[in-house]
């Protein structure tokens, strides 16, 4: 592998800000990577698409990436990973990474028995987590939960709003009502509850995939030479599909972006 091309940069995608949560993770431990970051904001939320509709959207990220040169592409994104990743996975010359498949095979080999899932309506409905648990630990127990609003209540910061509270305690409860071991929280933008989550269980329940993803790419990267060894500052790009206003308001609460986000 050339220098100059482990310079080049690693996009990543998602509906919305929530992938900015493992992008934060991932420039924690590897600040010289250049970024591109698409925010498919005109979409959002993806849970309630269809998988013809998640498919289409992913291949025309992925082109977009393309011609942006990435050396890689970090799908931070549940749903994507979920409902696209196996048929985009071959498409494209460089690595793609999804975040289900990653975390599952980590948790599945950590000894776990009983696990809970949450994680948006499309992620939920394909079963993909389940069955990417059993591949490795068939006697593995997963209830999968959809929790339908706790991506608006994310992106618009409404978690102190009553009826929000109410949500949120509401499906948590009947998530513990399984008595899990551990519940991952099967999209970017639920680890953003973790205030609220707190006040009904201890945070060490919870299991958050963006740490586990970060760590496996960072690795897979120096496996295959990818790394950018440069000590040039690295450079960062978002792009949004629409509001970039709005996007930099909301991404607050995960990422500084430092630059204004150029609408497609």
């Amino acid at each position: 592998m050339e220098k100059s091309q482990n310079t080049l940069p690693i996009g990543f995608f998602d509906s919305g800000v929530g992938g900015l949560s493992v992008l934060a993770r991932f420039k924690k431990i590897l600040p010289k990577e250049n970024i591109i970051y698409f925010g498919d904001t005109v979409h959002l939320p993806y849970g309630n698409k269809t998988k013809e509709e998640l498919i289409e959207y992913a291949k025309n990220i992925l082109n977009f990436m393309k011609n942006k040169g990435v050396k890689a592409v970090v799908i931070a994104c549940n749903t994507s990973s979920a409902q696209a990743y196996d048929t985009i996975k071959n498409l494209f010359s460089f690595p793609i990474y999804p975040i289900i498949q990653t975390c599952a095979k980590s948790v599945a080999n950590s000894g776990i028995s009983r696990i809970g899932v949450f994680a948006t309506e499309a992620t939920v409905k394909s079963g993909k987590y389940t069955e990417e648990l059993k591949k490795c630990n068939p006697n593995i127990i997963v209830k999968e939960m959809a929790s339908k609003n706790w991506v608006g209540i994310v992106e618009k910061n409404s978690k102190n709003l009553e009826r929000d509270i109410k949500n949120i305690k509401t499906e948590l409860e009947e998530m513990l009502s399984f008595k899990p071991e551990k519940i991952i929280l099967g999209c970017t933008h639920y680890p953003f509850l973790m205030n609220e989550f707190e006040k009904y269980v201890s945070k060490d329940l919870f299991i958050d995939p963006s740490i586990i993803f970060a760590d496996v790419i960072k690795q897979d990267l120096e496996r295959n030479n990818l790394l950018n060894t440069s000590n040039s500052s690295a450079k960062e790009q978002f792009f949004v599909t629409s509001k970039p206003e709005d996007f930099v308001k909301n991404a607050e609460i995960f990422y500084k972006v430092q630059n204004q986000p150029i609408l497609l």
